[in-house]
């Protein structure tokens, strides 16, 4: 088999040892042995170990494990065993510590004193900060009134007389008669409005209230009131201008449900954000397909939606047995679905993640195709097909199962459950899955593209959200939560999700059903992964072994489910 992947159609994993063994020629021309400094109070240490007298003989070099992806357009992992084997000692260690309290303010009083450091002269001092201190507290300070008082200077906010806290935003009106806030630092404004501890009516007046930062159309609502401590409101937003072709939705918690952090979103609130996903989705296909809609100025229950979904497989099912032409004028080919969990930006401006105040979600549906165009000159007719990331897998499990006559997610479910530590070590840490139930499965990849990256599959062949029924929806949404709860509780603070889905008529792209499930992959973006010229690649860098990653997700799960 010269596909290049992990996955072998035994059911097992496959991958690489390089057990380096090298010789180097020397070929400097002189020395510069200089002091570095001291060791302890008056031994001297110099720089003599950079510069041997002969070549250099590396006979036991590190030993590095090269896995290649299990989708070879996903690249190779390349695991240091010298860093892994320190982890593996001890996964518990598999963490990144929560950040500290931080206050400059605090810092100044405890300095000054609380009469010399009075709110006048906070207020005069952080007008004469340098720009990327101030934007460095704009996104690190934990102190709620330096984050107001920041707030107030990155834009003008319509204070009540009598209360002083921020009623709205100061807008002007420009020579278009259009209407825009009055923000003088954006990303200052940016930063502070993502901060969870800006008090929630500065959030609201500055970015949460609908229409405050635009004039996106809601155009759909998840609304639980009870319990009344903590009710669900999901609004959904219509982007019309998307960088998605024919738009795409933003499913975003409500500005009287404010959740900033996976650990306040409860699952009613995972729940409404992915139930409008799922309305959305089967309500165009319906108009697609011809399938009547009962539905006007309301949210579809959810026996509502499954019998939509219900629906629209038949027609497609018909449409595929050649019963029916319904998907021949079809617009669109697939799903596409994703979500950037945590928002940072370096103090010199450099946006680290995400774009989006409150936890939210970004879907819609890709066009089956676009007009071609060759040297400026468009062609009739739509002979240009449009991407849909799924499709890699298709295109994939095709060429495996004419390769190997095997199904592909038959052995990677296999080779997950099947799996033995990359080292050999028989330590009772082998296995990958961090959750499952009857529907699903939430494991490690063997091969990670992001150090914490976690994945989520179906177990009976599902490729896309129209084959999926209630009870495996219900098992995919629990589990996702279970996943951004175990990565959060590591410490992870940004994560991006996606989803991997087939077409919705899988004749536009192979001939035959090589059963595709439907997949999800979530990347945490960590502090010492910046990404560069490796990633740049598709070549990951990794310091622990999956399975030690792996054992870490679980002891967290349980550590989340006791606390429950």
């Amino acid at each position: 088999m010269n596909l290049r992947t992990c996955v072998t159609p035994n059911g097992e994993f496959v991958y690489g040892i390089h057990k380096p063994q090298y010789r180097v020629m020397n070929l400097r021309h002189e020395d510069r042995i200089e002091s570095l400094g001291l060791v302890g109070a008056n031994q001297h240490h110099d720089n003599r170990d950079n510069f041997p007298p002969v070549d250099v003989l590396v006979d036991r070099g590190d030993w590095v494990y090269e896995i290649a992806n299990a989708f070879p357009f996903r690249g190779t992992t390349y695991i240091s065993r010298s860093w892994a084997d320190r982890k593996a000692l001890a996964p518990e260690s598999i963490r990144l510590s929560a950040p500290s309290a931080a206050s400059l303010s605090a810092v100044l009083k405890s300095i000054l004193g609380d009469a010399v450091a009075s709110e006048a002269q906070l207020n005069a001092l952080f007008k004469t900060l340098p720009d990327p201190v101030r934007l460095a507290l704009a996104t690190s300070s934990t102190d709620g009134g330096e984050l107001e008082r920041l707030s107030k200077l990155s834009c003008e906010l319509v204070l009540d007389p009598d209360t002083g806290r921020p009623q709205g935003l100061r807008f002007r009106e420009d020579n278009h008669g259009c209407r825009w806030p009055v923000i003088y630092d954006q990303a200052v404004f940016d930063a502070v409005g993502n901060n969870p501890h800006l008090a929630d009516d500065y959030k609201q007046a500055m970015v949460l209230r609908p229409g405050v930062q635009g004039k996106s159309e809601i155009v759909g609502e998840y609304h639980l009131t009870a319990p009344p401590d903590q009710p669900t409101h999901v609004f959904e937003y219509l982007r019309t201008n998307s960088y998605i072709p024919w738009g795409h939705y933003a499913a975003n918690m409500a500005d009287d449900a404010v959740r900033y952090r996976i650990s306040d979103l409860t699952m009613r609130d995972f729940t409404g954000l992915r139930h409008l996903y799922y309305q959305r989705t089967y309500v165009r296909l319906a108009e697609e397909v011809g399938v009547p809609i009962m539905a006007r100025w309301k949210c579809l229950r959810h026996e509502e939606i499954e019998e939509l979904r219900q629906k629209i497989a038949a027609a497609l099912t018909a449409c595929e047995a050649g019963f029916s032409s319904a998907t021949d004028s079809m617009r669109f080919c697939s799903t596409v679905w994703g979500w950037n969990y945590g928002f940072d930006c370096a103090p010199h401006g450099y946006r680290l993640h995400a774009s989006h105040q409150q936890i939210h979600q970004q879907y819609g549906l890709v066009p089956a195709t676009a007009v071609a165009c060759r040297n400026s000159v468009e062609k009739a007719g739509n002979g240009f097909q449009s991407f849909s990331c799924g499709d890699m897998i298709t295109e994939f499990i095709d060429q495996y199962h004419k390769q190997t006559g095997s199904r592909f997610f038959q052995d990677y479910l296999r080779a997950i459950n099947n799996n033995r530590r990359i080292d050999g070590l028989d330590n009772g840490r082998d296995s990958l899955i961090v959750y499952d139930d009857d529907q699903v499965m939430l494991f490690v990849p063997k091969a990670q593209t992001s150090q914490w990256e976690l994945q989520l599959v179906t177990k009976n062949p599902m490729g896309n959200i129209v084959e999926t029924n209630l009870e495996t929806r219900t098992a995919l949404d629990k589990a996702m939560l279970i996943a951004l709860r175990v990565l959060t509780g590591l410490g992870a603070k940004m994560i991006t999700t996606i989803e991997y889905a087939k077409r919705f008529a899988m004749r536009d792209i192979n001939e035959s059903d090589t059963e595709q499930h439907l997949l999800y992959a979530f990347i945490p973006r960590l502090p010492e992964s910046p990404g560069g010229f490796s990633e740049a690649q598709l070549r990951w860098i990794n310091g622990h072994y999956p399975e030690d990653f792996a054992a870490a997700c679980r002891e967290r799960l349980d550590d989340l489910q006791k606390m429950a």
